[in-house]
């Protein structure tokens, strides 16, 4: 009988064992493939908007590091973003992170203007190639998705009176002025930007805000599983995150169209 009870522990050991093994394997291959991310999302990036010089009129690489250069061609890439959007008759977000800036543009005037109080970006747009970061801004990303803690375009239901006696005016307030503001604007490109009010007064408004992240990244762990259990790199995004006045944070989300545009200034 003891021997038994040894030779099921021992079992029951080696089985923990061997789980556990497996674990850590597909930890290290998962944080492997991960790693892998970012170089792929730069390589497709290069071929993509990389410039290749012509060999018979070979041009000095010099000239793409020169300060005055890099800061002409990012000037020029933001103005095409813009005036490609304002050929549009929608809503349109433009981003001067230089200034920290925020600005809803419809036919290319200015009608909403935001300060950005902070501002965090991925070490792909803080410190990669300039001239490739450069090239991709120069068209306005399109949005494809989004996600928020507030509803897009907020309802009242309201029943109609009978007769003019009963006529009542409205008196409920707009309850999104009391929730806290946070949403993503993923871009066809991969891009994605976070949006968060820069107010967390109260404790319930940053857990309600720490939840909202919590589910994106519960969601793209998720996404780079499925990808992974395939012997697929999962996709790396680079992102912005911004902090704005809440009522500008709530008044740019609703303001832009589901599809709508965004031209960046890094």
């Amino acid at each position: 009988m003891e021997n038994e009870v040894k030779k099921a522990d021992s079992g029951r050991r080696t089985t923990l064992m061997v789980v556990i093994s497996i674990i850590i394997a597909f930890l290290v291959y998962y944080a492997v493939m991960s790693m892998m991310g970012p170089a792929k999302t730069m390589a497709g990036l290069k071929s993509r908007y990389g410039v290749q010089p012509a060999e018979e009129n070979p041009v000095d690489e010099g000239v793409f590091n020169d300060s005055i250069y890099v800061s002409t061609m990012k000037q020029k890439a933001f103005l095409q973003a813009r005036i490609a959007m304002a050929e549009t008759d929608s809503v349109s977000l433009s981003l001067n992170l230089s200034d920290s800036t925020a600005i809803l543009e419809i036919n290319g005037v200015m009608v909403h203007t935001a300060k950005i109080r902070e501002i965090q970006m991925s070490r792909i747009l803080r410190s990669g190639d300039v001239n490739l970061i450069t090239s991709m801004l120069a068209t306005p990303g399109h949005i494809v998705r989004d996600f928020a803690t507030i509803k897009k375009e907020p309802l009242m239901i309201k029943m109609a009176p009978k007769d003019t006696s009963e006529f009542k005016p409205d008196i409920i307030p707009d309850t999104s002025d009391y929730e806290p503001v946070g949403y993503i604007l993923e871009m066809e490109r991969g891009l994605r930007i976070f949006v968060y009010q820069a107010e967390q007064d109260t404790a319930p408004d940053r857990r309600q805000l720490r939840m909202f992240d919590l589910k994106d990244r519960m969601r793209n762990t998720w996404s780079s599983m499925k990808k992974v259990t395939v012997f697929k790199v999962p996709e790396y995004r680079p992102y912005i995150k911004l902090r704005l006045p809440r009522a500008d944070a709530k008044i740019i989300y609703r303001a832009i169209p589901r599809k709508g545009q965004v031209a960046v200034y890094i």
